[in-house]
Parts: C-alpha cells; structure tokens; sequence
C-alpha cells in the first residue's frame, strides 16, 4: 500500500494502542492538534482522552509522568515536539529513566518509549535544528532508535514498547512526508541489527535517519562512478551493531560515515573508533566523515544547506577514501 513516514508511525501508534490497553499516548498538542507534526492526527477521537492525553508545556514534568506510569505498569509512549526541548527533561531522562533499573538493584524497570523529532534542513533556526541523538547513546541505560524507512517507522514503535527498559526513537523531521509502499502485513521488525540496504565491494558507507535518502542518492551516482557502495542504515544508535559494520568494511576496505551530528564527539567518532579497533588492519585507507558543519545550524536557507551533509560531500569522501590506495 501506498503510505507515508508519518502515516506509518500513525498507524504503529494505532496498532499498539489497540493491542495492548496499558499502552498511551502523552505530550504537548498530541490530541486535539493531532501532533505537532500530524502523527497523531485522528487517534482522540478513535481512543478517547484517557489514552492520547495533551500535556501542560512542561517537559520535565510530563516525562517524569511518563517515567511513574512506566514503574506502575503502564506502557507510556511520551512524545516530545523537537529533540532540543528533551535538554529540559534531562535530569529525567538521564538520571531517572536511565539508572532506577541499577540503582534499584535490578528491582524496578522503566519501559517508557520517548519519541521525539530530529534534525536540521527545514529552516526552523538553531534552537530546532538539533541533531542530538548521537549524544543520548552515550547514556547508558537507554536504547536509541533512529527509523529512516517506512518499514521501521511502522514496525520499530512495538518493538521498542516490549522493551522492559527505556527506548528513544529519534524521528528525523524531513521524513514524514516521505512516500513509498509499505506491505500491508507490515509489523513489528528486528531492532538489534543495522541493514545492509546496498551491496558493493568499493567501500562502505554507514549512516542513520533523516541522512539515509542521501547516502542512498550518492551511492547511485558512484556506482556511475564504477565505486559500488555497501549502504549501511544503522537502524539503533544503542546498542550499536558493530558486528555488521566490521563484517562490511572487511570486505571493502574503505569507510565513509555520514552524522548529521556535529564531528567533534558525535556517533560518526564512536563507529570510525570501532572500525578502528576492530578492523584497523583490513582498512586500506582512514576512515572518512561526513558531518555537519561546527556552527549552530544556520536560519538562512543557503546557509543552512552549507552547514549539513550533502550528496555532493558524501561523494567527495568517497572518492577520497578509494583514491587514497588506487
């Protein structure tokens, strides 16, 4: 059937709530609005205020909600509008979700799921334009989810609420209006490996989320190139599945990571230092990142674009990566 990012992640809303009463649906502007970005749209009417509950602006206090309804045997599914706005429920996130399975010695999970938008490249300034997610999977504790396909924006939300410990899905807001088929059995999918959704034998090219499309748009025009890519979409950024990653770059012998994130800190440093320890001496040449800019994502729309990856970056580190050894 013929669907879009946004309506899958509906429909995996719909589905869940459906399956399983305990699971709900809190945020700010999640019932009456439909979302701020229309996720929700239609499912107040369909599972009454009890279970799409609208939230006071208040970060802190309904992920904390959130976090005491999870302890009590719900199944909370707590949206927050745009990633910067998490930075106001840090200590919750972090120092509550995350620890009170160990600091409880194993006595209490925290099955929350936390979904909230991602990314840059829609002109919404630099306080919305946070690509953090690669920041949360350092905190352990959590698990970080970054669907780029249709196939896991409608399948990776179930999967992560029979997770017993607290799961981040990070949706990046330049795929929503993303349009594709999508079976009609879609469901549930695998959230511990990352996919192969490309094979070559010239290098390696890793990447997540909203940079997906991208890295996919370059690998066909390097494959004119004669530079046949493998495409890795990593999927979940904790725990991260380095065994795929390793395995591919075996076989190429080049890398190319692609980070919306900012390089100095970011998941693109963490995966070049596991090629680098796990697979140093079947790289045939420094492993290569593509990331944004270090700036504060520009307004200007010029400006912007500059600042991110793009297929033209990606392209020219490829070509690095393989000239560097013949």
């Amino acid at each position: 059937m013929k669907t879009t990012y946004r309506e899958a992640m509906r429909a995996a809303l719909r589905d869940a709530m459906q399956r399983d009463d305990r699971v709900f649906l809190m945020g700010e502007d999640v019932g009456r609005y439909g979302g701020s970005f229309a996720v929700s749209l239609g499912l107040l009417e369909e599972f009454g205020p009890e279970r799409i509950r609208d939230t006071p602006l208040s970060e802190s206090g309904f992920v904390g909600a959130g976090i005491g309804a999870a302890l009590g045997g719900m199944r909370p599914v707590v949206e927050i509008m745009t990633v910067n706005f998490s930075l106001l429920a840090l200590d919750q996130i972090i120092n509550n979700a995350a620890t009170l399975l160990h600091m409880s010695g194993g006595q209490f999970n925290v099955p929350i799921v936390i979904r909230m938008t991602t990314g840059a490249g829609r002109q919404l300034g630099a306080q919305h334009s946070h690509s953090l997610e690669g920041w949360y999977a350092h905190i352990p504790g959590l698990r970080i989810l970054a669907p780029a396909t249709l196939a896991d924006a409608r399948g990776m939300l179930w999967t992560a609420l029979q997770d017993p410990d607290p799961v981040l899905i990070f949706e990046h807001g330049s795929l929503y209006n993303v349009a594709g088929e999508l079976d009609d059995g879609a469901g549930a999918v695998d959230i511990d490996k990352a996919a192969v959704l490309r094979h070559g034998d010239g290098l390696t090219l890793i990447t997540y989320g909203g940079t997906l499309p991208m890295v996919l748009e370059a690998a066909d025009q390097l494959a004119g190139e004669d530079i046949d890519a493998d495409v890795i979409d990593l999927r979940t950024l904790r725990p991260l599945d380095a065994h795929t990653i390793v395995d591919s770059v075996a076989r190429t012998h080049r890398a190319v990571v692609v980070d919306e994130g900012w390089r100095s800190g970011s998941i693109s440093a963490e995966i070049a230092a596991r090629i680098c320890e796990q697979a140093f001496f079947d790289l045939d040449a420094p492993v290569e990142r593509v990331c944004s800019l270090e700036v504060p994502v520009p307004y200007a729309k010029h400006l912007e674009q500059a600042a991110l990856p793009t297929v033209e970056r990606v392209m020219a580190a490829a070509r690095r990566a393989v000239g560097a050894n013949g």
